[in-house]
């Protein structure tokens, strides 16, 4: 069984702009599940993929409201070019980002998101 191991990025309060997060791979994984959620009802914008393709893992989807996470849980959730539909690969080095965009709301825009938690899981080597 291989082992799994988790990455959160937590934005505390109302957010005011968007935001990047970046982190490098200090091995070869495989994400396996994405869990993002919020305290209020301004539908966030979540994008996932590496410094080469921002949206390559999973192209923009809203953030869970009002306390109820949504989640990436299938192969077929990651939607990004490079998933191409499966757990997206990712391999020693690589940089994964997660953008927030602060207004989305399903492109209507029409307030800020407050108070939201991403957490990436990942299994080591790979599925």
């Amino acid at each position: 069984m291989q082992r799994k191991f988790c990455i959160s990025f937590h934005e505390q309060g109302d957010m005011g702009a968007d935001l990047n997060y970046q982190w490098i791979a200090p091995s070869g994984c495989q994400l396996v599940h994405v869990s993002a959620v919020q305290s209020d009802s301004d539908a966030a914008g979540i994008i996932i993929g590496t410094s080469a393709d921002p949206n390559g893992f999973a192209t923009i989807f809203d953030c869970g409201l009002a306390g109820v996470p949504v989640e990436l849980e299938a192969p077929s959730d990651f939607d990004g070019a490079l998933a191409l539909g499966q757990f997206p690969v990712i391999s020693d080095g690589d940089i994964v980002t997660v953008d927030i965009d602060y207004d989305y709301n399903s492109g209507a825009g029409s307030g800020n998101a407050a108070n939201v938690t991403i957490v990436l899981t990942f299994v080591e080597g790979g599925v």
